[in-house]
């Protein structure tokens, strides 16, 4: 890099003395004759530079034969020196220098960096374009390559991060940079020293924990499709068999946010009827079978049955299903088994089906728009309940605690389970199963009846066990087991028995997951 500034230095310095040269042959063999017009040094660069540029006045002309040859040379200079302006006004235009320059114009805005132009990625860039009036769309990759124009506005820059980033110069808010692809923070070269930049980085994997470093946060699209679902779509109490076709990240997804949050009733005896491949999913949850009855209905709790035929072969099953799930990776895989199931089934429950597009007439779940948003992805949103569940717990005891950002991830999820069903809680006191949305009103509404309620002996037993069955769930499904004392490195907790062996203090620790909805409303007003 060094040597080549020092090239482009030694032609500048070669080019102006050859110029100047030219200059000054011109004044001395011109102002020694009578009838010239140039007469003075000014005079023949004023020659010089509308000849150079074309413009030609005509005003002054060199008259002696040395004089004539030096206009004969800035005559065949000029049309290089035209030619090589407009390269380069067309090289700054097609190439970054346009981009750059605009850059540097609009630091104060807030920027969104993305490695590449995809589906997802411009979905996501749309919404965050529809909800922040200040951002600025950065694409890493050249327009070239793109079969269409966003319909929003973007800047496509074939740059690394950190030259972006350069660019900010720190002036407002950070940089976010979007890493899209699925596991793209361990192969994409422009995700090199990402942790080392001024910027928030949101990487999209299929596994690993929600955060790498400091400025590094995974999101999981199927987890993210899964909450979407449960959140928008909750399990209502005449739903005791379910059905899910289709068991690979999104179905696996989808069962984990059902074991985690579907707990409306004591007596609930919900039987999960899944199509697919689980000898991993079961190998890695090696205690779900304390809690649920394994390949055999339960009438006295809840069960989780995995086929090994195919989906079509049940006739009964489907027919009598209160709810089918159709949620294979593979999309059009689904659309051909929502349009069997539809046309030569007569399937008396509900049918949703995964689908990135929305489609008039059916009951989908899962798309772009709905789950490539700054909310989901960000999660701005989507863990705002969990981030004051543990600020509320923080201000509640004497004792030092961590607040969001220092949480592990364990710690994470089950501040984020809690929150998810803080929504069936509110379902369940209101009895309303139209709910689908935590609002500030409905918290509000809900805590004002389990106060009326909660002196009862009969509902108060029912609460705490309610809730403890949510957190019994949580950890059998991380595979702790039952200690005589707590220890996170073990992954064991005395409280994890059945509620009739707790001991009368074990059960009134159940109370604050329901005593807590009394702060939780003001937060959210």
């Amino acid at each position: 890099m060094k040597k080549r500034k020092h090239i482009y230095l030694y032609l500048i310095v070669t080019a102006a003395f050859i110029y100047i040269s030219l200059l000054t042959i011109l004044y001395c063999s011109e102002s020694a004759s009578s009838d010239a017009a140039i007469r003075t040094f000014e005079d023949a660069f004023w020659y010089s530079l509308v000849t150079l540029t074309t413009v030609g006045y005509g005003d002054l002309i060199p008259v002696t034969p040395l004089g004539r040859m030096v206009g004969m040379i800035f005559l065949l200079l000029s049309a290089g020196i035209m030619v090589t302006l407009l390269g380069a006004a067309v090289s700054f235009i097609t190439s970054e220098g346009l981009p750059f320059f605009l850059l540097g114009l609009q630091r104060r805005k807030n920027w969104y960096y993305f490695a590449d132009y995809g589906v997802e990625s411009n979905t996501l860039a749309a919404n965050i374009y529809r909800e922040d009036a200040n951002a600025l769309i950065i694409y890493g990759e050249r327009k070239s390559g793109q079969s269409e124009s966003p319909d929003y506005p973007c800047i496509y820059l074939s740059a690394s991060p950190d030259r972006i980033v350069s660019k900010k110069k720190n002036i407002g808010e950070k940089c976010k940079i979007f890493l899209m692809k699925e596991n793209d923070i361990g192969v994409n070269s422009r995700a090199v020293n990402l942790h080392e930049l001024p910027v928030e980085v949101y990487a999209r994997t299929t596994n690993g924990q929600d955060k790498l470093s400091g400025n590094i946060h995974f999101f999981h699209s199927y987890e993210c499709c899964a909450r979407q679902y449960w959140r928008s779509k909750p399990l209502c109490r005449h739903e005791n068999t379910i059905v899910l076709i289709g068991f690979g990240n999104y179905g696996c997804s989808i069962l984990e946010r059902a074991i985690l949050t579907n707990i409306i009733s004591t007596e609930q005896h919900v039987a999960y009827h899944i199509f697919g491949d689980a000898e991993e999913f079961l190998a890695v949850h090696y205690r779900l079978g304390e809690l649920f009855s394994l390949n055999e209905e339960s009438g006295t709790g809840d069960s989780l049955i995995f086929h090994d035929e195919i989906w079509a072969k049940d006739v009964p099953l489907l027919e009598r299903a209160d709810r089918i799930i159709i949620c294979e990776d593979d999309e059009q895989k689904g659309w051909s088994i929502f349009w069997t199931l539809s046309k030569y089934y007569r399937v008396a429950g509900r049918i949703d089906l995964r689908s990135s597009r929305k489609a008039p007439g059916v009951s989908y779940f899962g798309t772009n728009e709905e789950i490539y948003t700054s909310q989901q992805i960000i999660r701005t949103e989507l863990n705002k309940a969990a981030i004051m569940i543990n600020e509320l717990f923080r201000r509640s005891v004497s004792y030092p605690t961590l607040d969001w950002e220092e949480l592990d991830d364990l710690h994470q999820q089950s501040k984020i389970v809690a929150a998810d069903h803080l929504l069936m809680k509110t379902r369940i006191l209101l009895c309303d199963e139209t709910i689908t949305e935590l609002t500030a009103s409905a918290v509000r509404n809900a805590y004002d009846r389990y106060c009326k309620t909660k002196n009862s002996t009969e509902a108060k037993e029912r609460y705490r066990k309610l809730d403890h069955m949510r957190w019994l769930r949580f950890y059998i499904f991380y595979n702790w087991r039952f200690g005589p004392v707590r220890d996170d490195k073990a992954g064991q907790h005395p409280m994890l028995c059945p509620y009739e062996e707790l001991t009368l203090e074990q059960k009134r620790e159940r109370d604050a997951a329901w005593e807590l909805m009394g702060s939780l409303f003001t937060e959210l007003e």
